[in-house]
């Protein structure tokens, strides 16, 4: 269950993370009296369950309460990427000297937790993972350890994270653990010129299998606004929908994110994240290509999947077998690799699909997909 921006705020702020004040509303006139009382100037952001705020229009800043009022009326109503705004929030403006990116996300293919960051945060993060990813640090976190001041102390060294940002990197893991969380991200998290460190922006997203004890959230899963994500959700997958024209699908988040970063680094933009998880059954695999399929901006797809606990030979019957309900109508390359990978090659190999090409590594799979998408 993915939050809007001020519930994950909210979560940073019960965790004894900084944030700038900041009210929520869906009225235009009470966006008025909410930048009054921040002090004239506020940044309206439209509250959505997906990124690309920024560049969509729905994050403005609003020079005095007239204003205010103005920007909540223009964004509010608006659709992003599928999404309707059907509420903004305001927060205080801060002076920013320089900004990070900050998070935690689960590796399901590792067994474990990984942390992302870099020094270079910003709307640019995915150029800058993409075109220089030394620049991106990720540091896998041990989650019967945990994150303590050291581990952060290290994750902050990698990423070139100043030492301020120690205790904000804690106090993130203890959000992800005490929240049932799979995904806490901040971006930007900054320090302004005055040498606080703020969170600026939020990102959270909460294991469905934990809702029981998330009820304050609501005890039914929100419908998301895009339709295919709304049908993925139907079919129990994790599926986000992105602006690219590569699909990706693959096991693991942390695969998926590094498969979308090496995708985007071909010169190419991914269309979606689908994780899979630890099973990549015959309908898994249709109900993903389906999904995937469905997108019209879809030209190529991309199945990239580790092999663990389920072998590659079991991922490559999957396949197999979604192929014969599902009608490939864009080309798919496979990358299979670990436990079995020379089997489930040659599972592919034998049921040799005009469609279905095959790579050994992911940069050459990436490459691949992303010639496809641009031949197309």
């Amino acid at each position: 269950m993915d939050l809007y921006e001020h519930q994950a705020r909210q979560l940073f702020e019960e965790h004894g993370i900084p944030v700038p004040r900041a009210e929520v509303t869906d009225s235009p006139k009470e966006a008025r009296a909410i930048a009054r009382r921040l002090g004239g100037r506020a940044v309206v952001k439209a509250q959505v369950r997906t990124g690309g705020r920024g560049k969509a229009g729905g994050v403005k800043l609003a020079a005095d309460p007239a204003a205010a009022e103005l920007t909540a009326r223009q964004i509010l109503g608006m659709d992003i990427k599928g999404h309707r705004v059907d509420t903004v929030m305001l927060a205080q403006p801060v002076d920013i000297d320089t900004e990070y990116y900050v998070s935690y996300v689960l590796d399901r293919t590792a067994g474990g937790f990984l942390a992302i960051a870099s020094a270079e945060g910003g709307t640019d993060i995915e150029e800058v993972a993409a075109s220089r990813p030394e620049a991106v640090a990720r540091v896998p976190v041990d989650p019967a350890e945990g994150v303590t001041s050291a581990k952060a102390g290290e994750i902050a060294e990698a990423a070139g994270l100043p030492p301020g940002t120690v205790d904000t990197l804690v106090r993130l893991w203890q959000v992800l653990v005490a929240e049932d969380a799979l995904l806490v991200e901040v971006n930007p998290l900054v320090r302004t010129r005055q040498g606080r460190v703020l969170a600026l922006d939020g990102k959270v997203t909460l294991d469905d299998n934990a809702r029981f004890r998330q009820e304050r959230w609501g005890a039914d899963t929100p419908a998301p606004g895009d339709p295919l994500e709304a049908a993925a959700a139907a079919k129990g997958l994790n599926y986000v929908r992105l602006d690219g024209e590569v699909g990706v699908i693959g096991n693991g988040a942390g695969l998926v994110m590094s498969t979308l970063d090496v995708v985007a680094g071909c010169g190419a933009r991914p269309a979606n994240f689908l994780d899979i998880g630890g099973g990549a059954s015959a309908r898994v695999m249709a109900d993903g290509l389906s999904v995937v399929l469905a997108d019209p901006a879809v030209k190529s797809v991309l199945v990239n999947v580790f092999g663990g606990i389920t072998a590659c030979d079991a991922v490559a019957e999957g396949i197999v077998q979604a192929l014969e309900s599902v009608r490939l109508t864009k080309p798919l390359v496979v990358r299979l690799d670990g436990n079995n990978a020379a089997r489930g090659r040659a599972v592919l190999d034998r049921r040799a699909h005009p469609g279905v090409e095959q790579a050994t590594t992911m940069d050459g799979a990436a490459r691949r997909a992303a010639q496809l998408a641009t031949d197309a």
